[in-house]
């Protein structure tokens, strides 16, 4: 007696059933991706977050960091970005105490 896999109507079930299996594994594939690329997107933007608010801070102790970020943002090449500071101006560095008399 012939094996019952080789029924052509049980083969084309066996056949489906792979290629399920095949789209399934594909999504979950594609899912993996996702979120990996949502997780480095994410740590750019913190990384970048991070930065400019160190240089922000810095602008406030050291003059030479300030007007390197107010050229910066001079120099954006959006528009809608040089709008987000529009009404910031670089701190002027408080004085610092050298000891000098």
């Amino acid at each position: 007696m012939p094996s019952l896999k080789w029924i052509p109507e049980l083969a084309e079930t066996e056949l489906e059933r792979a290629e399920k299996r095949y789209a399934q594994a594909k999504a979950r594939l594609q899912a993996l991706k996702n979120r990996e690329a949502t997780r480095q997107r994410k740590l750019d933007t913190r990384r970048k977050v991070i930065l400019g608010g160190a240089l922000m801070d810095l602008a406030e102790r050291d003059s030479s960091a300030a007007a390197m970020l107010d050229r910066l943002i001079r120099n954006l090449s959006r528009e809608q970005d040089r709008k987000a500071f529009a009404e910031w101006e670089a701190p002027s560095p408080a004085p610092t105490d050298d000891g000098a008399s």
